[in-house]
């Protein structure tokens, strides 16, 4: 939703105030829970990236509240240190992407385009272009499209025990013997402690 808004899909000045409850709980909160359940199951590119993005979306989030209660108020066009974490963002969703190598062309694809509209986004805050912003929009709805679909085929084949939508698997992944894991219980391996 906030991606769309980047892109100028939507919404006006006011925006602000319908998108930080769920930027900060859903995109920010929640991503972050999931990356300490990540940690947990012992998987660093997703604690990486659902960790630092949880974290950005909060503040994210918080700095909208800011804006909606009048504190501040975000600049009219260069913005460079919001550019500095779009920085951060980039440099750390980067590396995921070589590290989701070793799993499947499908993270791969989603966290290219996550990284490429970090790296767009921390230009266009930096230099204050309209458009730039507006194709770093573009490229995190397209983003959030890919994590989508590999969310969505990661759930189907653990639901179903195979796989009924393509990932694009790595060899690394395809060679690993298979984890078994306790029903309902995410990242934990049957009989550890």
């Amino acid at each position: 939703m906030v991606a769309a808004h980047m892109a100028h899909w939507f919404g006006g000045a006011s925006t602000s105030l319908y998108l930080f409850p769920f930027a900060a709980i859903f995109g920010g909160f929640a991503q972050f829970l999931a990356g300490m359940w990540a940690y947990k199951a012992r998987d660093g590119v997703a604690t990486a990236v659902h960790g630092t993005w949880g974290s950005f979306w909060m503040a994210y989030g918080v700095l909208n509240v800011i804006f909606a209660v009048g504190k501040s108020t975000p600049p009219a066009s260069a913005w460079p240190e919001l550019g500095f974490w779009f920085v951060v963002l980039a440099a750390i969703t980067w590396v995921c992407v070589g590290g989701a190598a070793a799993q499947n062309k499908c993270l791969v694809t989603m966290l290219t385009f996550l990284a490429a509209g970090s790296t767009t986004g921390a230009i266009g805050e930096f230099l204050g272009l309209d458009w730039l912003m507006i194709l770093t929009g573009w490229l995190f709805v397209i983003a959030s499209i890919a994590a989508w679909y590999t969310a969505s085929a990661l759930m189907l084949e653990e639901a179903f025990g195979r796989e009924l939508w393509g990932l694009g698997k790595s060899k690394v992944l395809k060679q690993m013997p298979s984890i078994s894991t306790g029903a309902g219980e995410p990242g934990v391996i049957r009989g550890q402690a």
